[in-house]
């Protein structure tokens, strides 16, 4: 049966989401999530580079076939939208030059995947990618949501690839 190992990224400059998901035929199982927090005093360029080392790493490690991250939603404050941007290039390109093909995915697509409704909560997120993934409850409760998202990303993307 083929397999196909997922990752997914929740991007952000202050901590990136990570979930990693093994698809065979129609079920999916749970493999590992956490995230990577830059530091914060440290220049933009500098907190670039960490994600991109990090996410490399995780990669190597966990050797994924494929790659799926959400897309930038525009807030109010300009600055922050700019910022978050440029952690998701990052993430993107250090996608790409491991040789992975990127699904982007919105929010609202996400969200409505794993819960049924564009509009679920962080909460929400978390409850049905334990529900979806029972392996990964005891890595959820230990981490952000960020890694949730992550899951959830990934899991989208399953359902929407071939």
């Amino acid at each position: 049966m083929n397999r196909t190992r997922i990752i997914g990224i929740d991007p952000g400059l202050v901590s990136t989401g990570w979930g990693i998901v093994e698809k065979t035929g129609s079920s999916l199982s749970f493999i590992a999530c956490g995230t990577i927090a830059p530091p914060t005093k440290a220049a933009l360029s500098e907190r670039l580079l960490f994600l991109s080392r990090e996410l490399t790493a995780l990669i190597q490690t966990h050797q994924p076939q494929a790659a799926a991250i959400e897309e930038t939603f525009a807030t109010a404050n300009g600055a922050s939208t700019l910022k978050l941007g440029q952690a998701r290039g990052a993430l993107i390109v250090t996608l790409a030059a491991c040789g992975l093909n990127v699904g982007e995915y919105a929010a609202r697509l996400v969200k409505k995947a794993i819960v049924g409704t564009g509009t679920a909560d962080k909460n929400q997120i978390t409850q049905m990618v334990g529900v979806l993934l029972p392996a990964a409850k005891p890595a959820l409760a230990a981490s952000k949501h960020d890694a949730a998202d992550a899951l959830a990303i990934a899991i989208c993307h399953a359902h929407h690839s071939h």
